[in-house]
C-alpha cells in the first residue's frame, strides 16, 4: 500500500512537472486552461506601446519649448551672438570695452524685455522674493601685477561681491548704477562675473494638441569667465527651466474633456499591468513550491541533490523581467497622471520609467518567438553565449582602459578628441567600429614630433588590437556557441536528472512528441475543448536543455 502511494505520488509529480514546461497552447489542449497571462501581456504590449507615443509626444513639446527659448535668451541678452556656440561656450570678448559693453547690453535687455521680446514672458521672483537683476563678481582679494617686470604680488583669496539691480534702479534716468564702484573692474584679479535671474512663461502650443498648458520658470544665468587670464574672456549662458502649476487656468473647448480621457486610459494602464503583476508572481510562487517537492522527491528517492542546471530550470527569468516591468509602468504611469494634471513636473523621472518599461515588455516578446524553432536557434545562442562574452569583455574592458588613460594624458593637450576621459572612451569606441579615423589621424596637432610619432604608435596599436584580433575574437565565441546548439539539436541535448525524471512512463501510455510549436498552435485551434473529455499530456522533456539556463524550445507558463 505505501509502495503503491509512492507510486502515484511520483506519477502526480511527473505530471504536475510535465503540465509547467508546456506551451499556453498545450496547456489548452491538456486541460482546457485559458492563457490569460498571455492574452493580458498581448494586451499590455499595445497599451503600454499607446501611452508611451502619447507622453513621448507630449514630452516633445516641453523640450523643443525649453530649447526655443534658450536660443531665444541668448540672442536675447549676448550681444553679438552669432547663433552658435564657439565651443563649450557661448561667445567670447577680447577687450575691456566689449567686456563692460556684454555686462550693460544684458542689464539693459533685461529692463527692456516686454519691449523687445516675442514671447510670452515675465519677470520672476528670485530666492529673495524680490524682483530684478542679481550680479555677483569673484576677484583675488588684493594683489599689484608688472607683466613687463615680471613681477606679481597677489594674495589667493577670494572675495564675492553681489548687487541687486530692481526695476527701479534700472530705470533711473541717467543710469547711476552703471557709475557705481561695483562696475569698475580691475582685470588682472576679476575670476568672473555672474548676471543671474528668474522669467516666467506659458507654453500656449500645447493648447493645439488638447493639453493643458504649462506655466515655466526659467533660472537665466549669463557667467563671464575670466579665470584663465589669458585675454579671453569666455561668456557662458545657462538657462534651467522648471515647469510650476499654474495658478488660474481658464480655457474653453475640448481641452479639458481630453484630458479626462487621457486620465482613464492610463488608470486602465495601471489595472492591466497590476493584473499582470499578480499573475506573474502567482506563478512564481507556485513554481518555486513544485521546485520544492521535486527536490524532497529526488532526495528521497535518489538520495542525492539535485544539479544546479536543473534547480534553475524552475526559476522563470521572462516572469521576473515582467514583475519588474510592470513595477516601473504602474510608478510611471502615475507621475504621468500627476503630470497630466499639473500637480508634478519630473518629466525625467517619468520617460526613464515608462520608456525603460517599454523596453522591458517588448524583450520579452522574445520569449513567445521561442515557440519556433527558427527564432529559438537565435534565443539559445545568446543565452549560451552570454557568460562566454561577459568573461571576455571584462578582460578586454581591462585593455581599452589602458588605452583610455594613456590617450588622455599624453594626446589630450594635442587633439579635441582627447581631452576628457569620457570623451576618449567615445572616440576609442567610434574607432573600434570603424567611424571617423582619417579625422582622428589628421588632427592631431604637429607642435611635437615626439607626440605625433607617439600618436601614430598609440592609434595603430589600438586598431589593429581591437579590430583585428579581439573583435574577431568575440565574434568567434558567438559562432562558437551558435555551431553547438547546431549540433544538439540535430543529435540531442544532453539528458539531466530533470529530463529522465519526465522521460520514465509508470503507465503503457505512448506521449508523441509534436514536430513544432507552430503545429502545436494550430491544432489547438482545430481541436476545441470538449466537456468530459480527457487529453494525453504531451512530453517536454526534449524541451529542456540541461547545459543551458534556458529550455531549448522555451515551452514555460504563458
Amino acid at each position: 500500500m505505501a509502495r503503491h502511494d509512492s507510486e502515484m505520488k511520483e506519477e502526480c509529480l511527473r505530471e504536475d512537472l510535465k503540465f509547467y514546461f508546456m506551451s499556453p497552447c498545450e496547456k489548452y489542449r491538456a486541460r482546457c486552461q485559458i492563457p490569460w497571462k498571455l492574452g493580458l501581456q498581448i494586451l499590455k504590449i499595445v497599451m503600454v506601446t499607446t501611452q508611451l507615443v502619447r507622453f513621448g509626444l507630449s514630452s516633445q513639446l516641453v523640450v523643443a519649448f525649453k530649447e526655443d527659448n534658450t536660443v531665444a535668451f541668448k540672442h536675447l541678452f549676448l550681444k553679438g551672438y552669432s547663433g552658435t556656440d564657439e565651443d563649450d561656450y557661448s561667445c567670447s570678448v577680447y577687450t575691456q570695452e566689449d567686456a563692460y559693453e556684454s555686462i550693460f547690453f544684458a542689464i539693459n535687455q533685461y529692463h527692456q524685455l516686454k519691449d523687445i521680446t516675442l514671447g510670452t514672458l515675465g519677470y520672476g521672483e528670485n530666492e529673495d522674493n524680490r524682483i530684478g537683476l542679481k550680479v555677483c563678481k569673484q576677484h583675488y582679494k588684493k594683489g599689484t601685477m608688472f607683466p613687463s617686470n615680471e613681477t606679481l604680488n597677489i594674495d589667493n583669496d577670494i572675495e564675492l561681491d553681489c548687487v541687486h539691480l530692481d526695476l527701479q534702479d534700472l530705470s533711473k534716468d541717467p543710469p547711476d548704477w552703471k557709475n557705481s564702484s561695483f562696475f569698475r573692474l580691475e582685470f588682472y584679479r576679476l575670476l568672473q562675473v555672474e548676471i543671474s535671474f528668474r522669467l516666467k512663461g506659458i507654453d500656449l502650443q500645447t493648447i493645439h494638441s488638447r493639453e493643458l498648458p504649462d506655466c515655466y520658470v526659467f533660472q537665466n544665468t549669463i557667467i563671464f569667465d575670466n579665470k584663465a587670464h589669458s585675454g579671453k574672456i569666455k561668456i557662458y549662458f545657462d538657462s534651467d527651466a522648471k515647469i510650476e502649476e499654474c495658478k488660474d487656468l481658464n480655457i474653453f473647448g475640448s481641452t479639458q474633456k481630453n484630458t479626462q480621457y487621457v486620465l482613464v486610459f492610463d488608470a486602465f494602464v495601471i489595472v492591466i499591468c497590476l493584473a499582470s503583476l499578480i499573475l506573474c508572481t502567482r506563478s512564481i510562487v507556485l513554481a518555486l513550491r513544485l521546485r520544492k517537492r521535486f527536490l524532497n522527491f529526488f532526495l528521497e528517492k535518489y538520495k542525492r541533490p539535485v544539479c544546479d542546471t536543473d534547480q534553475w530550470k524552475f526559476v522563470n527569468g521572462w516572469y521576473v523581467l515582467v514583475i519588474i516591468s510592470d513595477l516601473m509602468t504602474i510608478i510611471g504611469s502615475i507621475l504621468k497622471m500627476e503630470i497630466k494634471a499639473k500637480n508634478l513636473t519630473n518629466y525625467d523621472l517619468c520617460s526613464i520609467l515608462l520608456g525603460t518599461s517599454t523596453l522591458l515588455v517588448w524583450v520579452g516578446v522574445i520569449r513567445y518567438l521561442g515557440y519556433f524553432q527558427a527564432y529559438n536557434v537565435l534565443i539559445l545562442t545568446m543565452q549560451a553565449s552570454l557568460p562566454k562574452v561577459l568573461r571576455f569583455c571584462a578582460c578586454a574592458g581591462m585593455i581599452y582602459l589602458g588605452y583610455t588613460f594613456c590617450g588622455w594624458i599624453v594626446l589630450g593637450p594635442y587633439h579635441d578628441k582627447f581631452e576628457n576621459l569620457n570623451t576618449v572612451a567615445e572616440c576609442l569606441f567610434s574607432l573600434v567600429n570603424g567611424d571617423d579615423m582619417f579625422a582622428t589621424f589628421a588632427q592631431i596637432q604637429q607642435k611635437s614630433i615626439l607626440v605625433w610619432l607617439f600618436s601614430r604608435l598609440y592609434l595603430y596599436s589600438f586598431i589593429s588590437l581591437f579590430i583585428y584580433m579581439i573583435l574577431s575574437l568575440f565574434i568567434a565565441l558567438i559562432t562558437d556557441s551558435y555551431d553547438t546548439i547546431k549540433k544538439f539539436q540535430q543529435n540531442g541535448f544532453p539528458e539531466t536528472d530533470l529530463q529522465e525524471f519526465l522521460k520514465e512512463c509508470s503507465s503503457k501510455e505512448e506521449y508523441q512528441k509534436e514536430s513544432s510549436a507552430f503545429l502545436s498552435c494550430i491544432c489547438c485551434r482545430r481541436r476545441p475543448c470538449r466537456d468530459g473529455q480527457q487529453f494525453v499530456l504531451k512530453p517536454i522533456s526534449v524541451m529542456l536543455l540541461p547545459t543551458l539556463p534556458a529550455p531549448a524550445t522555451a515551452p514555460h507558463e504563458d
